[in-house]
């Protein structure tokens, strides 16, 4: 853990600059709008270490796969999110000397992230090897009305000379990804154009054709007052800039306003490209900073106003659910069906910026209870157009008659992940995605979803587990060989509890689907089963003598859920007897040493009790929940939550606040000391599961929502709201009391702590807790 940044609800403030932290500080004030995103790198010039990391969403780069030893299914490429050509740079040079803060002595520095604001500020003073000392101010967003949209206000202020000060703002297009297989650069730049208060840059994608332009302008205030200076115009082959200077004396202020548009081909035709954005930067400098910015914060004011979670008691908790919504919110907004969310957003280079079965798995429960269900349906459709590249791969490893198997990474659809272990076994994906139309569909009553997407996708996946799974003479059972399960730690094991329970889940809901299909769209269902080519009486009667005839390993003696055949086998190590100084253990053991371990990555067995808690009593739950917890790391960012919601379930306050409190501030006290690649995005969204779903106990039963709320002893209380079938509910829970305020739609039943109430529209209910 590294614990440096400051307790407050609504900001993160780092004070002093510590360089060691700098890297992790850019991933942890890192801004984002759904369509791009920025690390907070300085926009001065930095000497010292730093990933400059700027990503524009849906735009990505073919990366040849690097291996040591190819086989066969393996992936040409794998994706990655590109970072983009640098626009925040303004090189500051006080009589004639750069700013650097690797060079120059810094003190009284702040930097913070505004999460109510969606603003990233930062102040210091520098004195320079020649005695001038300087105040510096720097504030960015990126607007999320006008997502095309940074700006950035920079104010330097001479304390104690008389002088020359400098800007240099650019566009550097000469950029490269850190996590590049070949150190290869990903840009080819079609035009660069320099002028008088404006520049622009116009680069496209050496392979698959994106094209990106960007466009700056600026204005500069001396002491509030505009003032003109004559710009050198810089135009290069990479990298355009204006550098303009000013006459100061000492306590003067100068303030640099730089506008920029950032626009992608995904959204403009190439040919008007560069005009457009030449239109959106001059709209933005014409509009100017504070109307942006008043703009922009009250947008946020909008979002808070559903997606917050207040928590009275306990700064840290409170500054931590903040934090990973704040997240969430610029990560992903839903308005555009071809994008999806990678595990670090825009905070990192690490997984690509590619989808994983994260999205489904944890952040749908996020986006069904705080955005309109378009948002959500976007995510699932997204997976829908890529059904035939998931049959593609499927074809790809031997599978046929319209099996799909979808990517364990993906930006279009094909696989692009090359670890073996990961991409052939841990298949157990296949079932978050149909899980998450299931998850939808139940919050959300859209059943029409099923006939329009979600059967097409069900089928090919129970076509997939059909063929997958296999009949052992010796067990007289199916099972499922060589598979990784959701516990990376654990690689080509046979009959993972969890893979065989979804796999059957699957090839039954998949059935419970046509039922539904078949009775209220009867063209539909024809239509589908015509193309698919589906021989509905052979391939379920295959279905259900596997979902009756399935293998799941179970300890004989205590009756715990095998997380895979031979599991005992193992030598049975507690999570505590390991030194704590050799943790992560990915980062000290050999892998053939973890793999011999009983020690557990993330929820495995646990993962199958959370989706599908209504099959197991309360002792059963404990009883998993008690031998498996101790022989966990939690060394995956998507473990901690789950372990927090099913302490909940089974009444283990304590443990479950501990669990909250490791998975809420995963990233801002680094726990496994990897913030400086980026957040954890994904797993951010489980966070707000542990205290909806964990402390609020929020579960949706036979189409009602219900309610079991408990609440940490430190805290005082605890609120959220919830978007439930076209009513936003606001959701109070203290020591003492539940409360629940229909704020919009119609009267609604629901239960809480298994007695039904009915709250009638734009009123509340109030009971002892």
């Amino acid at each position: 853990m590294n614990e440096y940044l400051k307790h407050d609800e609504w900001c993160i403030i780092e004070e002093g600059f510590t360089p060691e932290n700098h890297r992790s500080s850019e991933s942890i004030f890192s801004l984002g709008n759904g369509n791009m995103g920025q690390r907070a790198m300085f926009e001065e010039q930095y000497s010292g270490e730093t990933l400059q990391g700027t990503y524009i969403a849906g735009v990505y780069y073919p990366d040849k796969t690097r291996v040591g030893w190819w086989k066969n299914g393996y992936p040409e490429y794998f994706a990655k999110v590109l970072n983009a050509p640098n626009w925040i740079g303004i090189d500051v040079k006080i009589n004639g000397e750069m700013l650097d803060l690797a060079k120059c002595e810094v003190s009284e520095f702040v930097r913070t992230l505004n999460m109510k604001e969606g603003v990233l500020e930062r102040s210091f003073v520098a004195t320079m090897s020649n005695g001038n000392k300087v105040k510096i101010e720097a504030k960015r967003f990126l607007s999320i009305v006008t997502s095309e949209v940074g700006v950035i206000r920079y104010s330097v202020t001479a304390l104690n000379f008389d002088g020359k000060i400098s800007f240099n703002s650019y566009i550097d297009a000469d950029v490269k990804n850190e996590d590049s297989n070949y150190d290869e650069k990903f840009w080819d730049i079609l035009n660069t154009k320099s002028m008088t208060g404006e520049a622009y840059i116009t680069a496209r994608t050496k392979k698959l054709d994106f094209h990106v332009c960007m466009n700056m302008r600026y204005k500069v205030l001396k002491n509030g007052q505009d003032v003109a200076a004559t710009a050198n115009i810089i135009e290069k082959e990479k990298y355009v800039a204006n550098t303009v200077e000013f006459d100061v004396e000492q306590d003067d202020e100068l303030s640099f306003y730089k506008y920029v548009s950032v626009l992608s081909s995904l959204n403009h035709s190439k040919t008007e490209i560069s005009g457009n954005a030449a239109k959106v930067s001059a709209t933005a400098f014409e509009k100017g900073y504070g109307a942006l910015l008043e703009e922009h914060v009250a947008a946020w004011a909008e979002k808070w106003s559903i997606s917050d979670i207040v928590i009275e008691g306990d700064v840290a908790a409170q500054q931590a659910i903040r934090f990973n919504i704040f997240q969430l919110n610029q990560t992903y907004t839903g308005e555009d069906e071809r994008l999806n969310i990678g595990p670090k957003g825009f905070t990192g280079e690490k997984y690509g910026g590619s989808t994983y079965w994260d999205t489904e798995a944890y952040c749908v429960p996020f986006y069904l209870s705080t955005s309109r269900p378009e948002v959500t349906r976007n995510l699932l459709i997204y997976r829908h157009k890529q059904l035939q590249k998931a049959i593609e791969n499927a074809e790809k490893l031997g599978f046929t008659n319209g099996a799909a198997l979808y990517p364990m990474v993906t930006m279009n659809g094909e696989e692009c992940h090359n670890e073996w272990e990961i991409t052939f076994e841990e298949i157990h994906r296949n079932g978050a995605i149909a899980f998450a139309i299931y998850n939808y569909i139940r919050h959300t009553d859209d059943q029409a979803y099923l006939a329009e997407y979600g059967l097409d996708v069900l089928v090919g996946i129970s076509r997939f587990w059909s063929q997958r799974i296999t009949f052992s003479e010796a067990k007289k059972k199916y099972v499922m060989l060589g598979v990784t399960g959701p516990n990376e730690y654990e690689n080509n094991v046979n009959n993972n509890w969890y893979t065989n329970t979804i796999a059957c889940w699957c090839m039954s809901y998949t059935q419970e689907a046509f039922k539904y299909v078949k009775e209220s769209n009867p063209a539909r269902y024809e239509e589908i089963i015509k193309a698919l080519n589906f021989d509905f009486e052979t391939e379920t009667t295959r279905w259900n003598d596997i979902i009756e005839n399935m293998h799941f390993p179970v300890d004989e003696e205590t009756g715990v859920f095998m997380q895979q055949d031979g599991f005992m086998d193992k030598e049975q190590l507690m999570a505590s007897d390991l030194d704590p100084q050799f943790r992560p253990i990915n980062q000290f053991w050999s892998w053939d040493r973890i793999l011999r371990s009983c020690f557990i990555k993330q929820a495995d067995v646990l993962q199958g009790i959370y989706l599908f808690e209504e099959n197991y009593d309360l002792e059963t739950i404990k009883k998993n929940y008690n031998f498996y917890e101790p022989r966990t790391l939690h060394e995956s960012s998507l473990s901690p939550c789950i372990h927090s919601i099913l302490a909940s379930k089974i009444g283990d306050i304590d443990s479950a606040y501990e669990m909250y409190l490791r998975t809420s501030r995963l990233d801002l006290d680094d726990y496994n000391r990897e913030a400086h690649e980026g957040l954890h995005i994904t797993s951010m969204a489980g966070t707000w599961m542990s205290i909806v779903e964990g402390f609020g106990g929020m579960r949706v039963v036979n189409g009602q929502l219900s309610l079991k709320p408990l609440i940490p002893e430190k805290w005082q209380s605890y609120s959220f709201k919830v978007l439930f079938r076209g009513n936003l509910l606001n959701i109070y829970v203290s020591a003492e009391e539940v409360g629940v305020i229909n704020e919009e739609g119609e009267d609604i039943s629901i239960f809480i702590k298994d007695d039904e109430y009915k709250i009638e529209k734009s009123s509340s209910l109030v009971i002892e807790n």
